[in-house]
């Protein structure tokens, strides 16, 4: 059913970083749901694999765009989704200055859109939000335990300023800007390389490679199945009013990466054995969402349970790795360092 507004047109919603792994789910989302779709991606850490089935869709539009440099779009805007970031520690950290601008001047810019189009605009942001956390499981009102100066804060605090701007953007009343805090997600359409423990593990199994579990094994993750994710997105885009407040959206189902890797092993049965490498630098030890302010405000909770999701996630894996083509790779060419131009918010 065609998504109409009350002049009788379809709503247009742009998605920046549509062409990554949780961007591409959304646009699928929407497009079903009878809106237009805007797709805009750098291709950084994005892939035209992702979004290829669409290309022919009669409303939906691929933009090559990078928001750390000023976006403009004629045709009118109703939604902005900003998932335009790199989000596995090698994509962020291999060009961490840019990671940073990403989040900065990339938000200001699809901000200022937003303004200019009198859209609402969702910001994704992240539990990384709450660093090595001191609480738990992790509530919206906990400040977090974030490190200013490591290898992880052109993320972590990247997010945190981008946040920032957009509550600063709604107190000011120029922009219906709503902040979702997104716990670790997984599905069809990771990239097999991206570092992320779920997609190192299954390629690993798959492969007959040795699993690599990095500290102890003992820490913990909860993992939200992307469809789930998509789901909990769209729900606080589309609830009135807006809730002012930032919203987790994970599944608070806890797991060690032991308990994890013994699944997996489980579900991909081989010689595959597991090896432990010591922990990188700010790693988190324990992550967990309290999802009771998504329960109350958005009506929203996950479905897909971790054996459902996973089992789903190697099945694409396996069709992955037996045909190489298939492999959604991004490129992986740094962007330009010319930030002439990035911020203008007031533009």
């Amino acid at each position: 059913m065609l998504q109409k507004l009350h002049d009788g047109k379809t709503r247009t919603v742009l998605v920046a970083g549509g062409a990554g792994f949780v961007g591409s789910h959304l646009c699928d989302a929407l497009l079903l749901r009878g809106d237009k779709v805007i797709c805009v991606d750098s291709f950084l850490t994005g892939s035209r694999a992702n979004v290829r089935p669409l290309e022919n869709h009669p409303r939906f539009r691929l933009v090559e765009h990078d928001v750390c440099q000023v976006l403009d779009i004629e045709e009118h805007v109703h939604q902005v989704y900003n998932l335009a970031c790199a989000a596995s520690p090698p994509s962020y950290q291999a060009d961490p200055v840019h990671t940073m601008m990403t989040c900065v001047a990339g938000t200001g810019n699809l901000l200022a859109l937003a303004e200019r189009h009198n859209a609402s605009l969702l910001q994704a942001s992240t539990s990384e939000v709450y660093g090595d956390p001191e609480e738990h499981p992790q509530r919206e009102d906990y400040r977090g335990n974030v490190s200013c100066t490591g290898p992880r804060a052109c993320y972590d605090e990247g997010k945190r300023a981008a946040e920032s701007l957009c509550f600063d953007m709604l107190r000011a009343g120029r922009t219906d800007a709503r902040v979702v805090r997104i716990f670790n997600t997984y599905g069809p359409r990771m990239q097999p390389n991206d570092g992320r423990i779920i997609s190192n593990l299954l390629v690993q199994a798959l492969s007959g490679d040795p699993l690599t579990i990095y500290g102890s094994g003992e820490q913990t993750r909860s993992f939200c199945f992307v469809t789930d994710l998509v789901a909990g997105l769209m729900a606080l885009m589309d609830v009135d009013p807006n809730p002012g407040v930032p919203v987790n959206i994970g599944n608070p189902g806890e797991f060690t990466i032991n308990e994890l890797a013994a699944m997996i092993l489980t579900m991909v049965p081989g010689r595959s054995k597991i090896v432990y490498r010591p922990l990188p630098t700010d790693d988190p030890q324990r992550r967990r969402p309290d999802i009771a302010r998504a329960k109350q405000l958005l009506g929203w909770e996950p479905k897909v349970q971790l054996s459902q999701g996973l089992q789903q996630t190697a099945d694409y894996f396996a069709s992955v790795l037996a045909e190489p083509e298939l492999r959604a790779t991004p490129s992986r060419a740094k962007p330009g360092s010319n930030m002439t131009g990035a911020l203008q918010i007031g533009a």
